[in-house]
């Protein structure tokens, strides 16, 4: 497996989605859209959690959903930015009074890191995460700290982007700077899964593809949504006028119809925490992660 460099900036991370918290709900089409397609992925899934988590809750679409798939369980919301989750608490109380079936709930919402999340061992049913480990310098402490939170026999669900997301935009820049996020194959994930301890993953993945009159109307959205670029190779500062005007003239060239494409590769997957295996007399098998012995 490639390794993974830590080239993401986290403080830029919270810094977008602080920006994009009041416009995030009017330009999260795709967002939404793919929370729904994981959401059909249950219907295959045989499972009554008593605890959900949606780690990178952002405003809420997905807590609401799950609360209404599975009434009994307590919905926990975590996200790494505060104002995001702000917006999250007001967009609840707005909906308690369309939906009856919120308003029996309280749903805790905590600023969380997903490589160190704040509970016990073995107290999740089911950890969901929708289009949030691409902002993550290595999914693989996720994945860690997801298989320490649930309990045996709980699933880990999640979707995130991969390598082809916005190649469009990618290629049309000449000027040899980073201008969009890493995304990491789908094959990593599966053997970073592997790695901690999950059984049976299943990883697969399909391309949408979003169409824009202009490609000022792309980087809208994605500046609204909180997508922008936040590696840290980025460029320091403005990217000036020629290299905007080569960018804009590459890109028009992709047109179709009078519409760009900007290709998106959804990554899919989801796997189990088995019961510990035991050797032939009887002995259990455990793995231990030296990392995570302090907690």
């Amino acid at each position: 497996m490639k390794a993974v460099a830590s080239f993401v900036d986290q403080r830029q991370v919270r810094r977008n989605f602080a920006r994009a918290a009041s416009s995030y709900d009017e330009v999260a089409v795709l967002q939404r859209e793919v929370g729904s397609r994981m959401l059909e992925r249950l219907d295959y899934v045989r499972i009554e959690p008593r605890r959900i988590l949606d780690l990178g809750c952002g405003t809420g679409a997905s807590l609401t959903a799950l609360q209404e798939r599975y009434p009994a369980a307590l919905l926990i919301g975590a996200d790494l930015s505060t104002p995001m989750l702000l917006a999250n608490r007001a967009q609840r109380s707005r909906l308690r009074w369309l939906l009856p079936f919120l308003r029996s709930h309280r749903t805790p919402l905590l600023a969380a890191d997903a490589a160190s999340l704040p509970f016990r061992p073995q107290s999740i049913g089911l950890l969901w995460s929708n289009l949030m480990l691409h902002w993550l310098d290595d999914p693989r402490a996720a994945f860690c700290e997801a298989y320490r939170a649930l309990e045996v026999g709980g699933l880990l669900m999640f979707s995130t982007f991969g390598p082809d997301t916005l190649k469009e935009l990618r290629a049309s820049f000449a000027d040899g700077q980073v201008h969009t996020q890493r995304f990491i194959d789908m094959h990593d994930h599966g053997d970073m899964l592997v790695q901690c301890g999950f059984a049976d993953p299943v990883i697969d993945a399909e391309l949408l593809t979003l169409t824009y009159c202009r490609i000022d109307d792309l980087l809208a959205d994605l500046r609204k949504s909180g997508s922008t670029c936040a590696m840290q190779a980025r460029r320091p500062g403005l990217t000036g006028r020629a290299v905007w005007a080569e960018a804009r003239a590459a890109y028009a060239r992709l047109a179709r119809d009078g519409r760009l494409p900007a290709t998106m590769e959804v990554v899919y997957g989801h796997a189990w925490k088995a019961p510990p295996r035991k050797t032939v007399d009887g002995r259990t098998i455990v793995r231990f992660d030296p990392q995570q012995r302090g907690r």
